[in-house]
């Protein structure tokens, strides 16, 4: 038996780039993927810390992402969050390569966020503000702007130096950025010391005391202008309490949130949630998961049937956007890792 290839994280990069990681989801949504039907991610608790599953068959593969929790790690200078996918054949389950699970999660987040926004968002979007600072955030930018004519990117970071270094990398990109700092938010989401956005039962990150500048409840000036003026605002953070009031979210801007994943946490607050169109990638996932949309349905703000539609729906042009904000909510599913690595496997083999 041959040994069983392994694609790494720049491979995979070279092999799906994100603006094909955002057409092979397309498609495999139009070829009547159901989101809906994605199995539930087990998570079994381990003497070191946890185990998550994330299962998905569909076409002619199928495949597994298992990723590891392990509090005690970067005590001994390893990453907290460890992930490996395994690939499968679809009709005889056999094994066909092994991917880098954090390269492929980092991968296909932000290129799911492209492919709502590119249904959901204006089409002239030009101004985009990032919450974090982290890999998803620079994500982001990279994947937004192959579905808009993304110019200008304000990144809003708890680290100024952090939030500094991403906005250096966008001006290297050709855009014009600037990075402001807001103390109330908690560390970015995911880095190599903090859950991804597949760890269920992740623990938010503590966010630092509020100064006298920033009253609860509020942001800085700068950037509440920030928010008003944008056409996309992506929030990539581990935030446990909403990062801004909703009301700054002026009608027809576009909102995705990737960062929480747990129903007593959330990015986004109620009032922005109720004005907006939401879209979810599945509702099942999204009722279970994600505190965006459960934490206004427990308050009596939504009931589930504000749900504009599922990430399948909005690609076929079953949603129709209202007069308000529209927002993406994600939490990350399985079926995604599969698609994307079935890509890499293909244009690797």
């Amino acid at each position: 038996m041959s040994a069983l290839p392994y694609i790494d994280g720049p491979v995979l990069e070279r092999l799906v780039p994100v603006g094909r990681a955002v057409a092979v989801l397309e498609q495999a949504l139009r070829d009547g993927l159901d989101p809906e039907l994605t199995p539930r991610r087990p998570a079994v608790d381990l003497p070191a810390g946890q185990l998550l599953l994330m299962p998905a068959a569909a076409g002619r593969y199928a495949g597994v992402k298992a990723v590891t929790v392990t509090p005690a790690n970067p005590g001994r200078g390893l990453p907290r969050i460890q992930g490996t996918y395994l690939l499968l054949d679809g009709p005889t389950l056999a094994p066909l390569a092994a991917l880098d699970g954090i390269a492929l999660t980092s991968l296909r987040t932000p290129a799911v966020s492209a492919l709502a926004v590119a249904h959901l968002a204006e089409p002239d979007a030009r101004r985009l503000v990032v919450f974090g600072s982290g890999p998803q955030a620079y994500g982001h930018v990279l994947a937004l702007r192959e579905v808009r004519p993304v110019e200008h990117v304000t990144v809003v970071g708890r680290d100024p130096a952090r939030a500094a270094a991403l906005a250096a990398r966008c001006r290297a990109l050709g855009l014009t950025a600037e990075s402001l700092t807001a103390e109330s938010l908690t560390a970015d989401s995911p880095t190599a010391d903090s859950p991804t956005a597949d760890s269920p039962t992740a623990q938010p990150l503590t966010a630092g005391p509020l100064t006298a500048r920033t009253p609860a409840g509020a942001v800085p000036g700068a950037v509440a202008d920030a928010i008003r003026a944008a056409d996309l605002v992506a929030c990539c953070t581990t935030a446990a309490q909403p990062l801004f009031p909703g009301k700054l979210a002026r009608d027809g801007v576009t909102v995705v949130a990737v960062g929480s994943h747990e129903p007593g946490v959330r990015e986004l607050d109620g009032d922005l949630v109720a004005r907006a169109t939401v879209v979810v990638e599945a509702r099942s996932a999204a009722l279970e998961e994600a505190g965006d949309v459960i934490i206004p349905i427990r308050h009596g703000t939504i009931t589930s049937g504000h749900l504009a539609g599922n990430l399948a729906e909005l690609i076929a042009g079953r949603v129709v956007a209202g007069p308000g904000p529209r927002v993406f909510k994600s939490t990350g599913m399985a079926w995604q890792d599969l698609v994307v690595a079935a890509a890499a496997y293909e244009a690797w083999k």
